[in-house]
């Protein structure tokens, strides 16, 4: 079984044997313009082109299915003649803050709520859709269907249109508790139901393979998953159990939902999971591991993350006074606020470089901690978390238990949303039952990181003073307009 991520800055695929174990891998890059600022797009062909390669990579292979994932949010464009009508617009694209404020006042925040789980956020699908028949009329003009960025390499794959419910909760189009396109939003926002592609659940064939380079004809192709839900998937969190952190350039807490929970004022994601009957509710921080990767290019650039982490290591919990407000990019939650910014408060002159470095990552551990609690209100589980991603490693795990009072446990295969994606594929070709049997014969943990209780009362004390930073900084940006 195959898995296939379509990511911001290139295909990664894997093949995976019937035990989980990863035999293959392979990935391809591409670019990403910025025309403007605040603008991210992509051309579609190019993710198609990097597929063919990364697959070809993989060599010959008997492959029983192939799952997708990819990044969210973005709008791919088709015209009558299935041309792509403009470069697809990404999920971490700015453009859109008009239309998400006429969002919410063509429908009124609350019922937005209600309906689709979320708020309007510039990243999401539906305020593209605005956006494009505002400025760019002609082209919205010739649109005949929309789909996300995985669900075009599928139309290529297999010449079958469809999406995922998982994936299809980020468009802000989809009722989330009912799983179905929202007729509701549709007619609020003057969007015809035709252009919608039909939805599937995850592991659900979504069509089959047409002859293509080295992949023979007629593999099934699982409709797949958002990248944070398949790999959800890829660590085990395919029920209400641990937690999935993910410790990459964003920042991720995931956790399966008994049924459908939203918070009231939306600081925290609920959308449909990868798992047929589930949901999840998830907080996004933009800048986790981004936020070590700025400290490092700006002020040591020719350092080692393990020299710096190891700088790190000489400072208590705590850094003595020092905090680190991880909003270099903004925020996404639980404070939906792309003006947000980063600080460092407390510094003194014996704070060294190691002190900025154990700032930042508990000031990472902190924002995590922030979307935890939510997530939790929501009947999300406690007893456990499942690290992912970059960050994932040594100190700074011993301070994300801490933080967040939790044992991370690390899993055996560290792939991603790769690895939940070909999980989702083995269900589609026959190789597992469903989703919880993949999970039951892949997923192995292999390592357990426990809170430091020493650490715990240090860091209660720190994150209280962390939580008063973020309306301190809002009220300096609009003292300083």
């Amino acid at each position: 079984m195959v898995g296939l991520d379509i990511g911001t800055t290139g295909v990664k695929a894997i093949a995976v044997g019937a035990g989980g174990e990863v035999v293959g891998r392979a990935e391809r890059g591409y670019a990403l313009s910025t025309p403007r600022p605040g603008w991210s797009e992509q051309d579609p062909e190019d993710w198609w082109t990097a597929t063919r390669a990364a697959l070809a990579d993989l060599g010959p292979l008997e492959i029983a299915g192939i799952g997708l994932s990819g990044q969210m949010h973005g709008l791919v464009a088709l015209d009558t003649a299935g041309r792509v009508v403009r470069p697809a617009i990404l999920w971490n694209d700015q453009r859109t803050a008009a239309e998400c404020a006429e969002i919410e006042e063509r429908i009124g925040l609350e019922r937005l709520i209600e309906l689709t789980g979320n708020r309007a956020l510039t990243g999401f699908t539906a305020p593209k859709l605005l956006w494009l028949r505002r400025h760019e009329p002609e082209s919205y003009a010739r649109i005949a269907r929309i789909m996300l960025p995985k669900d075009y390499v599928r139309l290529r794959l297999t010449c079958e249109w469809a999406t995922d419910v998982a994936d299809a909760s980020g468009t802000l189009l989809l009722d989330v508790a009912r799983r179905t396109w929202s007729t509701e939003v549709l007619d609020a926002l003057d969007v015809d139901p035709s252009i919608l592609p039909p939805l599937l659940e995850s592991p659900e064939i979504s069509g089959t393979t047409i002859a293509c380079d080295n992949l023979s004809q007629g593999i099934p192709v699982a409709a797949g998953a958002g990248d944070c839900a398949a790999a959800a998937v890829g660590v085990g969190i395919d029920r209400p159990g641990p937690l999935s952190i993910v410790m990459g350039t964003s920042g991720v807490v995931f956790a399966a939902l008994p049924a459908f929970a939203s918070d009231p004022q939306a600081r925290v994601h609920a959308f449909c999971h990868a798992v047929p009957g589930q949901w999840h509710a998830m907080g996004v921080m933009l800048s986790a591991a981004g936020s070590l990767q700025w400290l490092r290019d700006r002020l040591a650039p020719e350092t080692s993350f393990a020299d710096l982490v190891a700088e790190a290591e000489a400072w208590g919990p705590g850094t003595d006074g020092l905090l680190f407000a991880p909003y270099l990019a903004g925020e996404r939650t639980p404070h939906a606020d792309p003006s947000a910014r980063a600080a460092f408060t407390g510094l003194e002159l014996r704070h060294d470089r190691g002190a900025l470095v154990r700032a930042v990552l508990e000031g990472v551990a902190f924002g995590l901690r922030d979307s935890l609690e939510l997530v939790q209100a929501l009947g999300g589980p406690t007893d456990r978390a499942r690290a992912s991603g970059g960050g994932a490693r040594g100190l700074w795990l011993r301070i994300v238990a801490s933080v967040l009072g939790l044992p991370i446990e690390l899993t055996a295969v560290e792939e991603g949303s790769a690895y939940g994606a070909a999980l989702l594929g083995g269900v589609a070709g026959g190789v597992f039952a469903d989703v919880p049997e993949a999970v039951a014969r892949c997923v192995r943990v292999s390592t357990t990181i426990d809170p430091d209780p020493a650490w715990q009362a240090t860091y209660e004390d720190t994150y209280a003073r962390f939580r008063a930073l973020y309306p301190a900084l809002d009220t300096v940006k609009e003292q300083t307009g």
